[in-house]
């Protein structure tokens, strides 16, 4: 595994695996999977439909446990945990752009960024959401948006939003799920280029994506075929 030895890890999986049984069938969708993240890292994991980048999304975002093998986020396992605690640590950890936008047409851009802070535990005052949510908005520059509603916004626009949305909780990693799959090249180009600040500025990031330029785009380049992770490319060697 490719990764620098002197910085923190944010996260580390050890010989997952996912294996999904009906009365028909055993399918084996992550075999062996081992995976390390570090602090400022950003990843791309590519492979054909069907490779297991689902499966392999769902754990990494706390949405599904596996099969067998351990899970740290920040030194901590999160292998086996309930579906109650899952969410907790998901809330608190990970950070999700989606290729559909998510966002609740009904809420003004400001409250759907605010929602992710007003479910957590820990009771945030007024104020201390308002900061949170227009640092968050300003990162993507999209603070002069803050009281429109989502369908008032182009699709670049929204994903910003969705960007935003993922950064206000200050989450150990950034989990990006196709996020140009939904736009034109212009306007995903733009939000590519938008990661690779957030990145430079220090936000750990994995994306999954089928599209090789983008892939490239990322530090680390990670393939997986048939539930194995088969090969990784570096932006040095890539270069």
């Amino acid at each position: 595994m490719n990764n620098a030895s002197n910085t923190v890890l944010k996260i580390k999986m050890s010989d997952i695996t996912k294996v999904f049984l009906t009365d028909e069938m055993e399918t084996h969708a992550l075999r062996g999977v081992n995976l390390e993240i570090a602090d400022g890292d950003y990843v791309s994991i590519s492979g054909p439909s069907g490779c297991g980048k689902s499966s392999l999304l769902s754990i990494l975002g706390l949405l599904d446990t596996p099969s067998s093998g351990q899970y740290f986020i920040e030194g901590h396992d999160v292998s086996q945990l309930s579906v109650n605690e899952r969410a907790v640590l998901r809330n608190l950890k990970i950070g999700f752009v989606f290729q559909a936008f998510n966002l609740i047409d009904e809420l003004s851009v400001y409250d759907n960024i605010a929602l992710v802070l007003r479910y957590r535990d820990e009771e945030l005052t007024s104020a201390q959401i308002e900061k949170h949510v227009m640092e968050s908005l300003e990162k993507v520059k999209m603070s002069h948006r803050a009281g429109h509603k989502p369908n008032q916004l182009s699709g670049g626009q929204q994903q910003r939003i969705a960007i935003a949305r993922a950064l206000v909780g200050d989450p150990a990693l950034l989990l990006v799920d196709e996020p140009t799959g939904n736009l034109d090249s212009i306007n995903g180009d733009a939000v590519m280029e938008m990661l690779a600040e957030l990145n430079a500025s220090g936000t750990t990031i994995c994306m999954v994506t089928h599209d090789p330029r983008y892939a490239d785009m990322a530090k680390r380049q990670l393939h997986l075929l048939d539930g194995v992770m088969v090969n990784e490319l570096t932006l040095q060697e890539a270069v």
